[in-house]
């Protein structure tokens, strides 16, 4: 079987030997893809990794590069058997492993098997062993940038983590020798961690050897004193006085069984906690700091949406970490979101911590600062762990925390309390929903692995219900345990007919009610606000940027700004990117189901119709920025109250389709649902040029079906329909199809004696012909576009019918007789600006020099043409560029260059699951195609 390595340097091995994982750049996007195994990995996100804040220009084809370079390694590895598959899908890539065959995830599972395990269970040991036992040197060695070592950083902190849990479980046992010399390695690594040297205090002293413990003791205090002017923690020094006695450390006073000196507040752990390993680790390393912090207290504030188990994860933690808080836990629910209660005051609080610390009744001060400076005395030097739940404030928060160093305060809230971040340095640590893994570990916990398993399509369809909130989860999770004899099968039918609403997860309790949940949340926003929440579920993606929620609002983009980032305070949306917002599925359900309570059928039309006014306006200007060439159409004035953010350049413009292309599809089938038939068509003719160049001929095909129903007889737009349906067959070879639409928009042009237009359908008809290898009615049909462009006036058109008569003479094999066509048509589109004729035609002038053995000159025409299409985002005709240079190459004798250049042109083809790229696999043959 193919394992993967990332505990070490980046490797691809086989049982019987190591494959080749290729340059650094190339083990990085194998890195970049294996960290989110089995997940979609964006194309942008894969070059963040890689290349950090300084991508070159040539980034997305060099990962198209490597991944094709990676497909034939996995295939080698596979050695004639299944090779992992390496697949794109929507802009990224998916590397189709399971998490046992990569060596990170390997050891991250086996901890969390150790950590579910019971303390004395002599299997949590091995568990701890065998993952422990997978690190071969620094993961990602020889990786460089920040990500790199941001996973480095995590892995690392678990592996202290999972050293240190051995560590107690081995000397508990009285096999404290065999962690000697790993504590000893890792406390080299680590010098200042000071738990890693009272472990190997403690262990030394069990073995008998406490000359080395007391040793090992007075090293670290020197270092401690020197690097950080810190004193040793309190379980260092009792790690100390334990070795001071012969008889080894006091019974009970390892850190895994600290005898109790001080009040424990938590409430019981969660049943089937799942995940959150990086939460865990980073609520560890914030552990660690603060023993060590001589200055201040160290505080921590989970914040998310709600419903995503903050208090779960606080809670899992507080239990996980007892050892490091031996003087005691305290808990206080601040109620600072409760549907059925009011919040919790400090003073409150403080008073219910000081009966917690032993303070009798009658001793209690009077005054509220008395109280509170009390309860700041009582924590002085001690190492408690503090827990605020649902904070509403900072200012809730604030009289809560210790005056002095040592102990740690956790908050959660579904604010971000900035207040606390800006005012006392508190650590920001943003709870997401879980990951799909997460989520089946979730319901496999609380229902049973076997139910869960005998219908695998029904838990996927439960979690994309749910998803991914853990209360949603919990909720569905309870009514399949209460319901043990019905297959999974029924609840997920129930789900689907519930449909855009949240009666699925109903309960009576309103804690575990989401409804409820999410309007606690609802309930304390501003008017203006609540009022933006509600109107922006008419937009048909949960995603969106900063414009389109002005023009839903009707509101100057500013003030829409400071609402959002009301919003965003509570975790009812999420700014998941500068200026772009996310709302959660569910919380989206809810916004809509307000919207539909608060407005009426009329004012949620009027909405819906400022969302796609503004998505037409910016996706016309952005179409004429893409291709300027394009004979324009007349489109009316926005409605009033609507942003437009027009792109700048061709470049901004791409890039603007590229990040909205989704919510511009699904806003034509909302135009087209409302019966805005105009702002229908002008959609898909908008999106035309921009769905042709990037290969989705589907959506082109859909969406101009879309303009079709709208067109109500309309002979222009019926035309402009057609022919946006019949080019998108004609590039997914359907030769009958485009031929057939093709007519009907002839007839349509003909009805309006458009000459421009019915030179449009005869040159599309021209290239139909040469796909079918009719290559004299192809060159007949683009002369006759070139007569029809001539008499209509168009001497931009002209140039370009020119350049397809010049290409097709090719084919025909008038091959000096298409130079002349091509350099005259060259001239006049340079002078036009046309981008597009103009690489089109130094593409058909690469052709004619190669077919009359001109090959280095065939080269340079034909690298002019793939710099402008790589430029312009182009990949279809980029891939055709590529598949003639590699023609080029083969006739001149380069066969390693065509080969390689084919399999660029072959990846692109893959990708966009274009017929053609059968041809090239049959050139490459079987063996070097993508996988």
């Amino acid at each position: 079987m193919v394992q993967f390595r990332l505990l070490g340097p980046v490797e691809i091995t086989t049982d019987t030997h190591l494959v080749d994982a290729g340059p650094r750049k190339q083990q990085a996007v194998l890195a970049a893809l294996l960290v989110d195994v089995g997940v979609l990995v964006p194309i942008e996100k894969i070059i963040d990794r890689v290349w950090d804040e300084a991508p070159p220009t040539t980034a997305r084809g060099a990962v198209h590069s490597y991944v094709t370079r990676l497909r034939r390694a996995l295939s080698e590895a596979a050695a004639g058997g299944d090779a992992p598959r390496l697949e794109h899908r929507h802009a990224g890539y998916v590397l189709g492993v399971r998490p046992e065959q990569v060596d990170l995830h390997r050891f991250r599972l086996l901890l969390d098997c150790a950590r579910a395990t019971r303390g004395d269970d002599p299997r949590r040991a091995e568990l701890l062993r065998e993952a422990l036992g997978l690190w071969r040197g620094v993961p990602l060695t020889g990786l460089t940038g920040e990500w790199a070592e941001s996973v480095r950083r995590e892995a690392a902190q678990r592996r202290l983590g999972a050293m240190l849990d051995l560590a107690r479980l081995e000397t508990a046992a009285g096999r404290g020798g065999v962690v000697i010399e790993r504590l000893r390695e890792m406390l080299d690594e680590h010098p200042l961690v000071e738990p890693l040297s009272a472990e190997l205090i403690r262990a030394l002293a069990a073995v008998g050897r406490n000359a080395e413990a007391l040793q090992v003791y007075a090293e670290t205090r020197r270092r401690l004193a020197e690097e950080l002017g810190a004193d040793p923690s309190p379980d260092l020094r009792q790690a100390y006085r334990d070795a001071l006695s012969p008889q080894g450390p006091t019974a009970g006073a390892t850190s895994t069984a600290a005898p109790r000196r001080g009040p424990v507040l938590l409430p019981a752990d969660v049943m089937g906690f799942t995940g959150r390993a990086e939460a865990v680790s980073t609520l560890d390393e914030l552990a660690v700091m603060s023993e060590r912090e001589a200055i201040a207290v160290v505080v921590a504030v989970l914040s998310g949406v709600p419903g995503v188990g903050k208090t779960a994860l606080a809670v899992h933690w507080a239990h996980r970490a007892r050892h490091r808080f031996p003087d005691g836990q305290l808990f206080a629910d601040l109620r600072g979101f409760d549907a059925s209660r009011s919040a919790v005051t400090s003073e409150q609080v403080v008073r219910g911590f000081l009966a917690a610390l032993g303070v009798p009744v009658h001793r209690v001060p009077v005054s509220p600062d008395a109280q509170i400076g009390l309860y700041r005395d009582l924590l002085a030097d001690k190492r408690m762990l503090v827990i605020l739940d649902n904070a509403h404030s900072a200012e809730q928060v604030r009289p809560l925390l210790p005056g002095s160093p040592g102990s740690f305060v956790l908050v959660t809230s579904r604010n971000r309390l900035s207040g606390l971040i800006a005012g006392h340095g508190a650590h920001p640590l943003a709870v997401d929903v879980l990951t799909p893994e997460e989520a089946q570990e979730l319901l496999t916990r609380r229902i049973g692995r076997d139910r869960v398993s005998a219908d695998a399509g029904a838990v996927d369809h439960l979690i994309a219900s749910c998803a991914r909130l853990p209360l949603a989860l919990v909720i569905t999770a309870a009514r399949a345990v209460t319901r043990p004899a019905f297959p999974l099968r029924a609840l997920a039918d129930e789900l689907r007919q519930a449909g855009a609403s949240l009666d699925a997860f109903h309960d009576d309790d309103p804690a575990t009610d989401v409804r409820s949940v999410f309007a606690c949340s609802y309930r304390a926003l501003s008017v203006g606000a609540a009022e933006i929440f509600r109107r922006m579920s008419a937009h048909p993606r949960p995603d969106f940027g900063l414009a389109v929620a002005a023009s839903a609002a009707a509101l100057p983009p500013e003030q829409a700004r400071r609402l959002l980032a009301e919003l965003t305070a509570v975790h009812l949306l999420e700014e998941h990117a500068p200026g772009r917002w996310a709302f959660h599925d569910l919380l989206h359900t809810y916004a809509a189901e307000l919207h539909r309570e608060a407005e009426n059928e009329a004012e949620r039309r009027e909405v819906a119709g400022r969302v796609i006014d503004h998505y037409l306006q910016t996706a016309y200007q952005s179409a004429l920025l893409l291709h300027p060439a394009r004979d324009p159409i007349a489109i009316a004035d926005p409605r009033p109250g609507v942003t437009v953010a027009a792109p700048a350049d061709h470049g901004e413009a791409l890039a603007w389709f590229t990040s909205e292309r989704s919510v511009l599809l699904a806003c034509a089938e909302l135009a087209a649902a409302y019966g805005f038939d105009t702002h229908t068509w002008q959609l898909a003719w908008s999106m035309s040029s921009f769905l042709d160049r990037t290969g989705a001929w589907r959506d082109m095909i859909a969406i101009h079906g879309l303009a079709l129903a709208a067109a109500r007889g309309d002979d222009r737009v019926l035309a402009l329909s057609r022919l946006g349906i019949a080019l998108a067959h004609t590039r997914l070879g359907g030769a009958d199809a485009a031929v057939r639409e093709y007519g009907h928009a002839l007839e349509h042009f003909a009805r309006l004696e458009d000459l421009t237009g019915q030179a449009h359908i005869h040159s599309n008809l021209a290239r139909v012909f040469e796909q079918q290898g009719h290559h004299v009615e192809a060159l007949d049909s683009a002369e006759h576009a070139l007569r029809l462009y001539r008499a209509a006036g168009q001497r931009h058109w002209e140039a370009r019918a020119i350049s397809a008569v010049g290409w097709y003479h090719i084919a025909v094999g008038n091959h000096r007789e298409a130079l002349a066509h091509c350099r005259q048509a060259l001239t006049w589109l340079r002078e036009a600006g046309d981008r597009d004729g103009e690489s089109a035609t130094w593409d058909s002038l690469g052709h004619a020099h190669h077919q009359l053995g001109d090959y280095d000159q065939a080269e340079t025409c034909y690298r002019r043409a793939l710099a402008m299409h790589r430029q312009d985002g182009d990949r279809y005709n980029e891939s055709l560029v590529l598949t003639h240079m590699g023609d080029n190459h083969e006739a001149a004798g380069r066969e390693a260059d065509a080969r390689g250049t084919w399999r660029l042109a072959l990846n692109i083809l893959t990708d966009l699951g274009h017929p053609s790229a059968d041809d090239l696999r049959s050139r490459l043959g079987r063996s070097d195609g993508p996988a």
